[in-house]
């Protein structure tokens, strides 16, 4: 049992980016990685085996809040934790819950202790402390377990940034001690990862990158993005964060986001990302391929009876037309949501491992900027 490490192993010139290897007792992860998100212990109509056979994926998410709800502590801890509850046995990073407890807005009361919310399940009311979302996080078993914040929305002033990140630090602090004071379970090392704040403000997000990176955590998170300020803020506000973040340990942006989003931040200096997109846009008939945005449900797809995506290695986008895939999703057949949920998720994967293949070969860049306006295209 080790604790997680990180091996930088390429740095591109003419920009930020940078590959490198994460290694957990669960195994290894290649950056710059995106990770499928499995809200309640499973990906949204994907299967493990998909995620692992055809998707690609190295590590998933899981959520303390919704895992806490259903099926609970209790069932989670005689299963041995999520990763023999569901089968996957390589990385699992779980998201500490603050970001679905700020979001019940009117359900929910902060205060310095924590979080006092309302299930959106049956009504019933919980309390999340520093300390109880640690507990909750080692019973659960992730290998990378995230701190206890608070996501401020956008727009906040900066009274509100200010005092929220404060509590987000102190919040920290608590978070850290009590790791220290409990061992980790299941015979594997679990890892804490703090998380930057301060909204939309330079120095607030400075300010917390230095409290961050005082924690010597084995990586750091940002948060508060891509809740609904423009692109340019978000690059603006990453690149500062990756400039005073530690260099020799991962750099997690969380919940990003479109394609192109995630090439842009991986140009600054991002190495890991998760997000609903990819599931909950295929759900919703929009695919994201090597060619551009497809809108499956279009008539144009009727007839066309080429592959989904020639372009990328995944068997799904390779063996399934376009034009069955609109005629599942037409007849709102199950199976249609699992094909453009695998396809989206199985482009993804390919795309950050075309990032890491340029900068190791040495021209991230002018591919980046080469693709971001092919994968912008609506078809």
């Amino acid at each position: 049992m080790s604790a997680l490490s990180f091996c930088l192993q390429h740095q591109d010139t003419s920009s930020k980016a940078r590959a490198g290897i994460i290694t957990t007792d669960h195994g290894s992860i290649q950056t710059p990685i995106f990770m499928p998100v499995g809200t309640v212990g499973s990906v949204k109509a994907v299967s493990q085996q998909q995620l692992q056979d055809e998707v690609k994926a190295t590590i998933i998410l899981g959520n303390t809040y919704h895992l806490y709800l259903r099926p609970g502590t209790e069932v989670l801890q005689a299963a041995g934790g999520l990763h023999r509850f569901n089968g996957w046995d390589h990385p699992i990073l779980t998201d500490s819950g603050g970001y679905q407890v700020f979001s019940l807005a009117g359900n929910r009361k902060l205060t310095e202790e924590g979080a006092l919310f309302q299930s959106h399940i049956d009504g019933s009311k919980h309390m999340f402390t520093p300390e109880s979302v640690m507990d909750i996080q080692r019973v659960i078993g992730a290998d990378i377990i995230m701190a206890f914040d608070e996501c401020p929305p956008y727009p906040s002033n900066y009274e509100y940034a200010r005092k929220s990140m404060e509590l987000t630090h102190r919040w920290l602090s608590r978070c850290v001690n009590r790791l220290a004071e409990t061992p980790d379970l299941y015979g594997y090392s679990q890892n804490l990862f703090p998380i930057v704040q301060g909204s939309t403000f330079a120095d607030l997000r400075k300010a917390s990158c230095e409290y961050i990176s005082s924690k010597g955590a084995v990586g750091n998170a940002i948060g508060g993005l891509s809740v609904g300020e423009p692109e340019e803020m978000m690059y603006e506000l990453t690149a500062l964060c990756c400039e005073n973040l530690p260099e020799d340990k991962p750099r997690y942006l969380m919940g990003v986001g479109t394609p192109w989003n995630i090439l842009e931040n991986i140009s600054l200096g991002v190495d890991m990302f998760d997000c609903v997109m990819p599931t909950r846009n295929g759900r919703n008939a929009m695919l994201f391929t090597s060619k551009g945005v497809i809108n499956i449900d279009n008539k144009k797809w009727e007839q066309d009876f080429s592959p989904i995506d020639d372009g990328i290695d995944c068997n799904f986008s390779n063996y399934y037309s376009k034009a069955y895939l609109r005629h599942l999703v037409k007849a709102k057949e199950i199976l249609g949501l699992t094909i453009a949920s695998v396809h989206n998720l199985g482009f993804y994967l390919w795309l950050v491992k075309q990032a890491r293949e340029h900068i190791i070969a040495g021209d991230f860049q002018r591919w980046k900027n080469e693709m971001i306006p092919v994968l912008k295209t609506r078809c």
